[in-house]
């Protein structure tokens, strides 16, 4: 009588199969914890955010298409801040805000109402606002059209 030689065994199919087991477990994972996220892409009033960032555009533009720019500067000697509107406002009424945000702490934002002088310019002291980085929004309305302004500064 003739005997084989023992058969050597393999892992390989053992191996494959725990592979697709593991791939199959991964996947029904990651599609349970999808199941279980929160989606919330459009807000209720999504319309009227829509209608809101389209006028914001346009005033964007607008404020653009002036011949001469609003100009903010600061002035560090004296710590002031300037703004100087565009001549074509002359003798138009002006009414706005200057909003003063600081995007390390939200607790230093603040917002001042627009008070040109004739000449369009307004002064505003920078003594007590913290050194740094600000940016500040010029949002005003020059007889019934409203002009946007945003410009970054370091104080």
């Amino acid at each position: 009588m003739v005997t084989s030689p023992p058969q050597k065994r393999t892992i390989w199919p053992y191996a494959i199969i725990a592979v697709f087991v593991l791939f199959a477990a991964y996947i029904g994972y990651m599609v349970q914890q999808a199941m279980h996220s929160s989606v919330d892409l459009v807000s209720a009033d999504y319309y009227q955010q829509e209608l809101a960032y389209q006028q914001r555009m346009e005033t964007v533009a607008r404020t653009a298409a002036l011949p001469v720019s609003v100009v903010v500067t600061h002035e560090a000697a004296v710590s002031q801040l300037y703004l100087q509107l565009p001549p074509s406002f002359a003798g138009k009424r002006i009414e706005g805000q200057l909003h003063f945000f600081r995007p390390s702490d939200l607790k230093l934002d603040f917002t001042l109402p627009l008070q040109p002088s004739s000449a369009l310019t307004q002064r505003i002291s920078t003594q007590k606002m913290a050194r740094g980085f600000w940016r500040i929004r010029v949002d005003f309305t020059a007889d019934g059209q409203a002009y946007f302004v945003e410009k970054d500064l370091t104080i």
